[in-house]
């Protein structure tokens, strides 16, 4: 197996074209075309965990959090950052980012959160906007169920649960190609007109590439007329956070020790208690104070999170409850989750999850 290989695979689960604009993921040190000999599983990517590769004689890496954000300017080994890449181009190391792109699916990072929580009926925090775009092609009827097949083979007409979704209405068509052209109906230099149908279907963003491949290769005419537009409907299957009920409401206090527990956390940090069950429980990995309001929007009892500041408790306005557990506590589960993804799609390729505890925060 080679890096893209790995790569592949990991697009499937989820692809670069969906991660935040601010983001840095992918490929981020080695060759795609190297073969690998093991893969380490990490939530940080540190010089200690590259020496861990190294030991376990393998040679990529698969890190939730990139090390590398900004430009780099030189490589010299002046910082820990650059320490940790010069000892991977050293030792010909792969490492491969794959992070708010996985916060973004819909079996990701918060999926994973609302599994260990227990929370039924999971929805999307905040839905992806500007990522759903509208298809419209023009095709002779009789070749019209041959394209339409092709477009949801491709991925496009999907809708929340519902696949294979289009709409399509026919009328006239009119062309006339010059001396250049080969039609495949109608002469040269003569206009034609042909009973059409217009088809519609929707697609996320990301998967353009492959429906227009498809949209060509399905297509009988020499040139293909076709629009994309962009709509503002929100992504039902993509975006950050989630939202879920508890099976059974617990007193705030009584939650929070569960979170305590579940997620190995030293010390949870919350706005006041309110006085009232926690049902409805919104979750956010990471750093999260910017989905306060869609959590209030929600009527989640609760947000957990991390790396709340001062003044974002000051949000909860007794109408929520606010609770930062950690960030490493609350993306922990992250390393199972692309070890199971790993492990499912390469069940006889060495897997490992980091043994190294990446978390910088430590506790008195």
């Amino acid at each position: 197996m080679k890096v893209q290989d790995l790569i592949n695979e990991l697009e499937k689960l989820a692809p670069q074209s969906i991660a935040e604009e601010f983001d840095n993921v992918g490929l981020l040190c080695g060759d795609f075309n190297a073969e690998v000999s093991g893969i380490l599983i990490t939530l940080d990517c540190l010089e200690e965990v590259v020496d861990e590769c190294i030991a376990l004689k393998f040679n990529t890496i698969v890190t939730f959090h990139p090390i590398i954000f900004k430009g780099l300017k030189s490589i010299t080994g002046k910082n820990y950052v650059e320490k940790m890449i010069l000892k991977a181009i050293k030792n010909n190391i792969n490492i491969y980012a794959i992070h708010t792109n996985l916060d973004n699916v819909n079996e990701g990072v918060n999926h994973k959160i609302c599994e260990v929580l227990g929370l039924k009926n999971q929805k999307i925090l905040i839905p992806q906007e500007n990522s759903i775009y509208k298809l419209i092609i023009y095709v002779p009827i009789k070749y019209s169920e041959k394209l339409r097949k092709a477009l949801f083979e491709a991925g496009a007409g999907a809708i929340g649960n519902y696949t294979e979704c289009s709409f399509s209405f026919t009328g006239h068509g009119t062309f006339k190609g010059n001396e250049k052209t080969n039609p495949f109906v109608g002469n040269k230099n003569e206009r034609h007109t042909e009973n059409e149908e217009c088809l519609q279907v929707i697609f996320e963003k990301f998967q353009q590439k492959k429906i227009l491949n498809a949209l060509f290769e399905a297509h009988p005419y020499e040139e293909v007329a076709y629009e994309i537009l962009k709509t503002e409907n929100h992504n039902q299957t993509k975006g950050m956070g989630r939202y879920g009920n508890l099976e059974n409401e617990m007193e705030e206090i009584e939650f929070l020790q569960f979170v305590r527990e579940k997620f190995h956390a030293k010390g949870i940090r919350h706005s006041k208690f309110l006085n009232k069950k926690i049902k409805s429980v919104a979750v956010l990995g990471g750093s999260g104070s910017f989905a306060i309001q869609c959590a209030k929007n929600v009527s989640a009892d609760i947000l957990l999170t991390a790396d709340l500041k001062y003044h974002d408790f000051f949000q909860a306005e007794n109408t929520i409850l606010l609770a930062d557990i950690g960030h490493y506590e609350s993306e922990q589960f992250t390393k199972k989750l692309l070890f199971d993804y790993i492990t499912k799609k390469f069940p006889n390729f060495a897997i490992r999850i980091s043994s190294i505890n990446t978390n910088p925060i430590n506790y008195l």
